[in-house]
């Protein structure tokens, strides 16, 4: 009974800072981004992502039990879904979303000058002198997504994986039951998010019907998906650091559609061609879907044997 009570107890004490101070962080996000320090809030975003660890350690639970020690005997499979996964369903949903909005594929670098102004004429004037072409600059950009910005977003994506697959997911499987318990947990990650999605147009802009609230609820969408794949990796590999390069993965990965995308798309931009996006994230969610149905049946099917 203490155990419980002293279990729920850290949770709502972890949910509570986690919450105060990645919203408080975004609202200075967007104070910034309102007096012209773009790059100083999007650094303060990425310093943001190290909030569910600190929580973590704020409530009162420990980090260790995680599975800090790499291990790769026997998870080499697990590994290289995590690495490559992300990338390929991003690339299939992009195609899908393209295929069906070809007027919104630009292969001129609008994304890129609509985002950056001056750096950007500058960056696509560099490539020309070079006799590269956006093309061919997204193909390499796209190689570097899938081969080392994984591991290398790794480092940052740890700072949520330690928190929402370290010490949350377990917890809230605990006590709600793994099915249950992941839709949650996926709820809770999406509203982590929504003062920027709210503030700044985080992910989808500001265009689209029902700003900001249907861009609120799809990425809860999206992050429930993307919390059964890495809660799957993570209990596959017994590691903490196989979920955070799924996520270093997706983060690396969803960079590459908008590239590659007219800069102002409206409403569109809840479709794709991040996989965020409703059509574009079809793969996505229908992997996700597939695993959760798995997950669901076996989970039912110990259930039964008692």
């Amino acid at each position: 009974m203490n155990t419980t009570k002293n279990t729920d107890s850290n949770l709502m004490k972890y949910l509570r800072w986690v919450f105060i101070i990645a919203w408080t962080m975004q609202v200075a996000v967007w104070m910034l981004y309102q007096n012209g320090g773009r790059s100083e809030g999007q650094l303060l975003m990425a310093v943001m992502m190290y909030v569910p660890l600190i929580a973590v350690l704020i409530s009162g639970e420990k980090l260790n039990g995680m599975g800090w020690k790499p291990k790769l005997k026997g998870n080499i499979g697990t590994l290289l879904f995590a690495w490559f996964a992300p990338t390929v369903l991003t690339a299939i949903g992009a195609v899908i979303y393209f295929l069906i909005f070809s007027k919104h594929l630009d292969l001129t670098g609008q994304y890129i000058l609509s985002a950056s102004g001056d750096a950007g004429t500058a960056a696509l004037k560099e490539l020309d002198n070079q006799g590269i072409s956006y093309f061919q600059y997204i193909l390499i950009t796209s190689a570097s997504a899938s081969l080392y910005a994984p591991f290398l977003n790794m480092f940052a994506a740890i700072g949520e994986e330690a928190g929402w697959r370290g010490y949350m997911q377990p917890v809230l499987n605990e006590k709600f039951g793994r099915t249950k318990g992941i839709i949650i947990g996926g709820i809770i990650w999406g509203m982590w998010h929504w003062p920027i999605i709210g503030l700044i147009g985080y992910e989808y802009g500001s265009n689209y019907f029902g700003y900001p609230v249907t861009g609120m609820l799809l990425f809860c969408v999206f992050t429930i998906a993307m919390g059964i794949l890495c809660e799957m990796v993570y209990e596959k590999s017994g590691c903490i650091w196989s979920p955070a390069i799924l996520h270093g993965s997706i983060n690396a990965a969803a960079t590459i559609p908008i590239a590659l995308c007219v800069p102002d798309t409206g409403s569109f931009r809840l479709l794709g061609p991040a996989p965020n996006g409703l059509l574009a994230g079809l793969p996505l969610f229908i992997v996700a879907g597939l695993v959760f149905k798995s997950r669901y049946e076996s989970s039912k099917e110990k259930q039964s044997e008692f």
